[in-house]
């Protein structure tokens, strides 16, 4: 099959170092052996203001939008004059491109596709763009309705990790616990109360290398403007979920290059997942969703245990071959109790990454996905 692929390279501008997304659809796509043609174009700026409230973002996006559409389309008909292509195949929020210009490609007879997978709280990113498209893949089952009342076409495909990137590591288990991800919510009281209870965790990822304002605060004077300062850090910590809940600047990482992020898995005795979306927790009603980490860690081999949601059980069998919690209690419970018990978490472990080799590809998501649509795989 012969795709038009468009996306930005980095999503996630936590990450701008990180071509993670390229490498799960990108690089699934050719690993499938399909003829990919890269939309050539600079969507990080639009990708960056999408959602933009700011007066001057929302400016950008109106000047910058049309003319990135114009590209797309050039880029597009190009490209199917040269030979025809039957996938027009998106990582698109709203800001990239106007409806009308996916309306135009599919126009030509080119079946249009857009991955997003913030949903479950951003789907007003998306709102604008999603109708125009033929169908709209999406991770988030609870919000296919809302997807038909926008007027789109969603169609269920979960989340996968590449096999390609995602492999164990022929290195050492050397690390206790393992917690790849950004901190936000309540996952610094989590790791802090893991701490406290004397489990060795390591965190890695945007966010938790201490903010160095922090150390230059405890060298300011007079003591006037210390509490300024510190009552100014109050309320970003507030913000993030942080207060009282420091975590020690030895067990604290930075972002990894992506090739790191297997090796880490790799080195874990036990890898941790959070399911919960942003501050969800503090207003009393916690959503949860499935994310990468839930089939990256397992895929690289790691043992693998995260925030307990019921849609997990589709993916994997609890308790032999992922392990869930249900609070913070159970956390420390059974980090302490795998921790003790290597037999019984080598056996969950190998289960585990059995079951997203051979269930949780993007080649595989993707592949069925194309069946479903009635496209050539």
């Amino acid at each position: 099959m012969r795709i038009f692929y468009a996306s930005g390279s980095v999503p996630n501008g936590a990450l701008p170092a990180s071509k993670i997304w390229r490498s799960n659809l990108h690089g699934a796509l050719v690993d499938l052996g399909h003829d990919v043609v890269e939309f050539d174009f600079d969507l990080e700026p639009l990708i960056a203001a999408a959602g933009a409230t700011d007066s001057q973002e929302a400016g950008f996006v109106e000047r910058e939008r049309p003319r990135a559409s114009r590209e797309l389309i050039e880029q597009v008909r190009r490209a199917h004059a040269a030979a025809p292509v039957d996938l027009f195949f998106s990582y698109f929020y709203s800001s990239c491109a106007t409806p009308q210009a996916i309306r135009d490609i599919g126009a030509l007879g080119i079946t249009t596709v857009n991955w997003f997978c913030n949903a479950s709280y951003q789907l007003g990113l998306v709102e604008e763009i999603a109708p125009a498209y033929d169908a709209c893949l999406v991770p988030e089952r609870f919000r296919l309705d809302d997807y038909r009342r926008l007027g789109a076409s969603p169609v269920y495909c979960q989340e996968a990790a590449n096999p390609v990137l995602y492999r164990p590591q022929p290195v050492e288990r050397d690390l206790d616990v393992v917690f790849i991800g950004a901190r936000y919510g309540d996952r610094p009281h989590a790791i802090r109360r893991l701490l406290d209870a004397g489990v060795n965790v390591r965190v890695f990822g945007p966010g938790w290398k201490p903010d160095p304002l922090r150390t230059r605060v405890r060298r300011l004077r007079p003591r006037a403007v210390l509490g300024k300062v510190r009552s100014r850090l109050a309320g970003r910590a507030a913000g993030s979920g942080a207060a009282g809940s420091e975590v020690p600047f030895d067990a604290c990482g930075g972002v990894l290059a992506d090739d790191q992020l297997p090796v880490v898995y790799s080195r874990a005795k036990i890898a941790l997942g959070f399911s919960s979306v942003g501050n969800t927790h503090a207003a009393g009603d916690r959503l949860t969703q499935i994310r990468l980490r839930d089939f990256e860690a397992p895929m690289s081999g790691a043992f693998y245990m995260v925030e307990h949601m019921s849609d997990l059980a589709e993916f994997f069998e609890i308790d032999r071959e992922v392990v869930t919690y249900r609070n913070e209690d159970e956390l420390v419970e059974k980090c302490l109790y795998y921790l003790g018990h290597d037999a019984e978490r080598e056996r969950i472990r190998v289960a585990g990454h059995a079951r997203a080799l051979r269930d949780h590809t993007w080649q595989r998501r993707l592949t069925d996905v194309f069946e479903q649509l009635g496209l050539p795989t």
